[in-house]
């Protein structure tokens, strides 16, 4: 670690260098639009790694604990020596003077782990002493505070050079995408464009490619050659019927239209009949109503340009709608939007398919390299959905059979498949370059977790570098779930759901006490929002759990909740401290991802973009890395 003078002017030249093409040097590599950013090498990402681990060895107990559990293992007292009330104080964002507005900078940054901090934890009892020092800390191990991250656009004038996009200027979204998802289709595909032209690829594999979003605007407004992988087989055949339905409605409702190659430029007929109206609206409906029967995954910047004004007041309102939602990542959540005028006219179907992998057993055989789908395309400008279960050791060449040099993209890919994606990038050679946007952190394998003696796995979502590896680092799924929570989004009003989790904390206590169970494995669900009270709560609640809820009076429950909403203060200020800490169980995520792929010697430039806004889409950040060029 640099002293904090050389570290003060190190930032102020980069300050400086922001929109340029910096000079050469390690991490950065040269093509022939112009140089790279320069990115931190490896062992200035590890020493940032220590520092983190060193936090995090006494934080993570918080973010490991359970918030059913809260009142039945007294966790406030066993983890925090604290009043409550100075807990929140100091933790409730956007206040005047709030701890991480008083982030050390220059000469008064910390140095590696967190000795320059005050004292966070007891080094007796490991508790909780001072909540200002904890959200300090927090703060400055998040991924924009500890310097590993590329701006954006200073990547994107790196790419492009004095380059514009000649393609798609006409392109515009629909009402049926919401601004969340045209905010990351937008950014992304941007981003893996000017990458692509930098490289002359013409090919994109886009791996969890669910419903096609990115594929399709990939290929329609970039002029791509997308292949959309996904386990699914009702994603993928959904897509294909969609296709299908919306060229149909092309047809009619956009007789003289054509697409141009070259330019890829959409050009319509202005006058259409009140029957066409009605069969494009019957064509929404119909594809609109296709939905996915498995959930493979649990789930604000300006819009493409040329946006009508209603499409803008409708994603206006989405976005509104969007900001009172609750904060666990939701880009896990299934979302069902129809993508109409961004889906390719002239899909060309695989050449031969057989029934997508199922779940257990069959995904594990079709992990050991078993094909169930190939394709080959003859269109430069195509996007082709495929179904197929993919790991580490998947091998591309038999799922597409025109493989060749590529760009491998993953847009909000969930668990193991985000680190899979990096290293199927290090060992295809045709792979030229990655750019993955990981979620859904909970679903993550961790090698170091308790894990069955049985389970043959070797390739482990986490962690990926040799550091944390020779460290046997883990986390725990509670703190990986943890890091989906969006501080962000509760920097901007958008609060905890406080009473929803005391509900459910205090239903623990009753079951525990009522029923003599001490862990309960079953999930009572969605129930809160459907309840008029907490009396009503716990009575669905037991229900549900199987437990008959006849032989407790309405006495006895609301005795419960009076005894423990004293109490409900505790359970908020233990959320925020779970909350302010989110970012730096991420940045060890990322981090880990990122030195992986420091370590590989054919991988000569990588980098962590924050690509999207964080309060319109928590999961921002992209790990992007290029080989070299031949």
């Amino acid at each position: 670690m640099r002293p904090a003078s050389q570290r003060t002017a190190v930032a102020a030249r980069l300050r400086g260098l922001r929109g340029r093409h910096l000079q050469p040097g390690r991490g950065s590599v040269m093509a022939a639009s112009g140089l790279l950013p320069v990115t931190p090498d490896l062992p200035t990402l590890r020493g940032k790694l220590q520092g983190l681990l060193r936090f995090l060895g006494d934080a993570l107990a918080i973010a490991n604990a359970h918030t059913v559990d809260f009142y039945t293992e007294s966790l406030w007292e066993e983890l925090v020596d604290l009043a409550p009330e100075a807990a929140l104080a100091a933790l409730q964002p956007r206040r005047e003077a709030a701890p991480w507005d008083a982030l050390p900078r220059g000469d008064a940054a910390p140095g590696p782990g967190v000795t320059n901090f005050p004292k966070i934890f007891s080094e007796t009892s490991q508790k909780l002493v001072s909540a200002e020092a904890f959200a300090l800390a927090a703060k400055y191990f998040s991924p924009q505070n500890l310097g590993i991250c590329t701006p954006f656009e200073q990547l994107l004038v790196a790419l492009q050079g004095k380059k514009k996009q000649r393609t798609g200027e006409n392109v515009k979204p629909v009402d049926f995408m919401n601004m969340k998802k045209s905010h990351e289709v937008q950014a992304m595909s941007e981003l893996i464009s000017s990458i692509a032209d930098y490289y002359g690829i013409k090919q994109v594999i886009d791996l969890g490619s669910g419903k096609g979003y990115l594929s399709s605007f990939l290929s329609l407004k970039y002029g791509l050659k997308v292949y959309g992988i996904d386990s699914s087989n009702t994603n993928t055949h959904g897509a294909k019927e969609r296709n299908r339905k919306l060229k149909r409605h092309w047809k009619s409702h956009h007789p003289q239209s054509r697409l141009e190659v070259n330019g890829t430029t959409l050009k319509t007929s202005r006058g259409t009949t009140e029957q066409s109206e009605m069969n494009y609206k019957a064509d929404i409906e119909e594809v609109c109503s296709i939905r996915p029967a498995n959930k493979d995954k649990t789930t604000t910047s300006d819009c493409f340009p040329a946006v009508s004004d209603s499409v803008i007041s409708n994603t206006r309102k989405q976005m509104e709608h969007l900001r009172t939602q609750p904060h666990l990542e939701e880009n896990c959540l299934e979302n069902v939007f129809s993508l109409i005028d961004l889906f390719p006219i002239n899909e060309t179907e695989a050449t031969s398919s057989s029934k997508g992998p199922s779940k257990g057993k069959e995904m594990l055989e079709t992990s050991h390299g078993r094909r169930n789908m190939t394709a080959k395309s003859k269109d430069s400008n195509i996007y082709s959905p495929l179904t197929s279960f993919i790991t580490a050791d998947s091998e591309l060449h038999s799922i597409i059979e025109d493989l060749e040099d590529c760009l491998l993209v993953g847009l909000h890919t969930c668990g193991d498949l985000a680190p899979n994606t990096l290293r199927i990038f290090a060992s295809n050679s045709e792979i030229k370059g990655v750019c993955s946007v990981g979620c859904c952190y909970h679903l993550l394998s961790e090698e170091f977790e308790n894990q069955p003696k049985e389970c043959p796995q070797e390739k482990w979502g986490f962690p990926m570098c040799c550091y944390l590896k020779e460290e046997k680092w883990c986390c725990g799924r509670n703190a990986r779930m943890s890091a989906c929570l969006a501080l962000e989004r509760v920097e901007v009003g958008q609060g905890l759901p406080t009473e929803s989790l005391f509900y459910r904390a205090v239903l623990q206590v009753i079951i525990k006490d009522c029923y003599g169970i001490t862990k309960c494995e079953q999930h009572v669900g969605k129930i809160y929002s459907k309840c008029s009270s907490f009396l009503d709560y716990v009575r669905k609640s037991l229900r549900k759990l199987g437990l008959d809820d006849s032989k407790l009076p309405e006495d006895l429950i609301m005795d419960y909740y009076k005894k423990y909403k004293p109490r409900m203060n505790e359970l908020e200020a233990f959320n925020m401290l779970k909350v302010v800490l989110a970012p730096c169980i991420e940045t060890l995520i990322l981090l880990d991802r990122l030195c992986y792929l420091k370590e590989q010697e054919d991988v000569t430039w990588s980098a962590l973009v924050k690509l999207f806004d964080p309060v319109a889409s928590p999961r921002c950040y992209a790990v992007v890395a290029l080989k070299k060029q031949e």
